[in-house]
């Protein structure tokens, strides 16, 4: 009911847990320990026209990151001094390596060429979605993306991204030749709850996550009842209102995946 005295409405309900998270507060990433932001070189005329040598100074851990980081010092085109970016190290680098970026650049693993020089097949990593990003796709560990195809005509070139999905970007988009290195990192189980502990209090606050089922039903819609049961389909429209959009959000398909599962290999 509206109050005229205090001009404010009763409010009922609860404020779920997914409501919170928007907000950020205690839910915000735990940044302090972190390195820094984790980039290619500033795309600049020597990159584009030929080539720059740079040294691996330093293979880094850096919390809250699954692949390792390496320190690369390269000499400043421009001035007496040396620039040193934090990039994504890739398998088969130490830091007694050199790679070189550039147009110009061989194709050998560490160094960065746009995506026209990168031969159909080979295997690449932390590449640009755009010109210029300086790198946003395949980053985590172990992981790669494939040149699939060139289009000189449209200068475009199809890649397989980790997912398995397509994505066409720019030819111009550059990328590390070979695969991010901490591969196999998910294969090893948790084991226990202490080391849950330990990788998500680098992350952000999501761990350990209570069930809807396990709520009342004042603090999620599929909370409540004699035996923990969602009691309705877990489905829910794209334009739910916050605080019932939970579960499977606009599934276009629910249940297991029967049968043979094909890839995006397999179907071309």
């Amino acid at each position: 009911d509206f109050d005229p005295l205090t001009r404010q409405e009763d409010k009922m309900g609860k404020v779920i847990r997914g409501q919170r998270k928007g907000k950020g507060t205690v839910f915000t990433s735990h940044t302090r320990l972190r390195k820094g932001p984790v980039k290619l070189r500033k795309l600049d005329f020597a990159e584009k026209n030929g080539y720059i040598k740079g040294a691996v100074k330093e293979i880094l851990h850096e919390p809250g990151r699954g692949a390792p980081l390496m320190k690369v010092q390269f000499q400043n085109a421009y001035r007496y001094k040396r620039d040193t970016e934090l990039m994504v190290a890739v398998e088969g680098l130490s830091d007694a390596s050199f790679i070189y970026c550039g147009a110009k650049a061989q194709l050998a693993v560490g160094n960065v060429l746009p995506l026209k020089s990168i031969p159909e097949g080979c295997i690449v990593a932390n590449i640009e979605a755009r010109p210029g990003d300086r790198g946003s796709l395949a980053r985590c560990s172990g992981d790669y993306a494939v040149v699939v195809t060139h289009d000189e005509d449209k200068g475009t070139t199809k890649l397989r991204l980790p997912s398995g999905g397509k994505k066409t970007v720019k030819s111009v988009c550059r990328a590390v030749v070979g695969i991010v290195a901490g591969g196999g990192r998910t294969d090893k189980p948790m084991l226990k709850a202490g080391r849950a502990y330990h990788k998500y209090r680098v992350k952000r606050n999501e761990w350990p996550k209570v069930r809807g089922v396990a709520m009342n039903p004042v603090e999620h819609p599929f909370g409540g009842g004699n035996h923990q049961h969602i009691g309705h389909p877990s489905t829910t429209k794209r334009i739910a209102s916050p605080g019932q959009k939970v579960g499977l959000i606009a599934a276009r398909r629910t249940g297991r995946l029967r049968g043979i599962r094909k890839t995006a290999q397999d179907r071309e």
